[in-house]
């Protein structure tokens, strides 16, 4: 179908890593073709008008599968997203850089309709600082720590939307988010400054109970269980489910601890919020903060090839300079 001289078509293990891109149903590829090469001879205007564009960009190329970085909103956010595209999924990829077309991959429908459809999750992990001196001075008693369950349960309960697992002196929370597609009934709820404001009242009842700081490690991604809700209770009562893979605990944990080794090294001084650079760039900034002002460092994130970075910040600045919410 695409033998033209001004087209150039990759297999799957040529599409060229860092390549900016987007994903189309296999079910537009016959007419964005004619729509290309009518373009190319100045017969029609533009193939963009043919289909609807994915935004993507491509990470690294395994046997399996493509990782890419997915760009469900641009418009009003950065949002980006990691996701795979195994092979199955994968028809073809076309491009036209002489008339300056970028690639377009060509998936089955099914696998592009369920990443807009299916649920995503923000998680963040909540740990307080100096918790072993006060365990060892006696200051840190039952009476304390049920009074911070006590009021962890109102702060729950005021924010439905968000699951709080609690280990005390630690807590983890997730909340669901969903893309949505153009034509469907899903709608567009990612709102990543909720969690943010929410971890600043979870601050305040740890130090007004507890007498103690946090630091919090945040992350945003896919979710395999794309259709459950936030956890799962047995009838029993004593089986809990998170419903979400061990995946983004163990990507807190990288972020976690290449933070503690950055901080020994003093690569950059404790903070209390440490963030993954995509939730971070996700963030809606008031007009004149330069977001791209912060250092941020190297992690080795598990399940993907490239290195990914985290950007350590203050809560407190991160909240007086998010947008108002609307």
């Amino acid at each position: 179908m695409f033998e033209n001289s001004n087209i150039q078509t990759y297999r799957f293990d040529d599409i060229p890593p860092g390549m900016d891109l987007s994903l189309m149903d296999v079910k537009w590829m016959e007419g964005y073709m004619a729509a290309l090469v009518a373009s190319i001879h100045e017969t029609e205007d533009s193939s963009s008008t043919i289909g609807y564009h994915a935004y993507a960009a491509v990470r690294a190329i395994d046997d399996d599968f493509i990782e890419l970085s997915w760009y469900p909103n641009i418009f009003d956010r950065f949002h980006e997203v990691r996701i795979t595209l195994p092979r199955a999924a994968f028809v073809s990829c076309i491009a036209s850089w002489q008339y300056d077309y970028k690639p377009v991959i060509f998936v089955y429908g099914n696998w592009l309709t369920q990443i807009f459809l299916r649920k995503y999750t923000v998680f963040a992990l909540v740990d307080a600082i100096n918790v072993k001196r006060t365990l060892s001075s006696g200051e840190l008693n039952r009476q304390k720590l049920v009074g911070l369950r006590n009021r962890i349960d109102s702060i729950a309960r005021e924010n439905p939307s968000v699951a709080f697992i609690s280990f005390a002196d630690s807590l983890l929370l997730k909340s669901h988010y969903t893309v949505g597609q153009h034509d469907g009934d899903i709608i567009y709820t990612y709102q990543p400054e909720k969690i943010l404001r929410l971890l600043s009242d979870i601050q305040n009842v740890y130090h007004e109970v507890l007498g103690l700081n946090i630091y919090a490690v945040l992350t945003q991604g896919s979710n395999e269980y794309y259709d459950d809700e936030l956890m799962h209770t047995s009838v029993s009562g004593n089986h809990i489910s998170l419903n979400s893979l061990g995946l983004p605990f163990a990507q807190l944990q990288k972020i976690e601890y290449a933070a503690r080794e950055a901080i020994k090294a003093k690569r950059h001084e404790p903070v209390d919020t440490y963030l993954d650079e995509t939730f971070y760039h996700s963030l809606r900034f008031r007009f004149g903060f330069d977001k791209g002002a912060l250092p941020k460092f190297c992690y080795d994130a598990p399940m993907t090839k490239e290195p990914c970075s985290y950007f350590p910040v203050n809560l407190r600045l991160l909240i007086d300079n998010l947008e108002l919410p609307g």
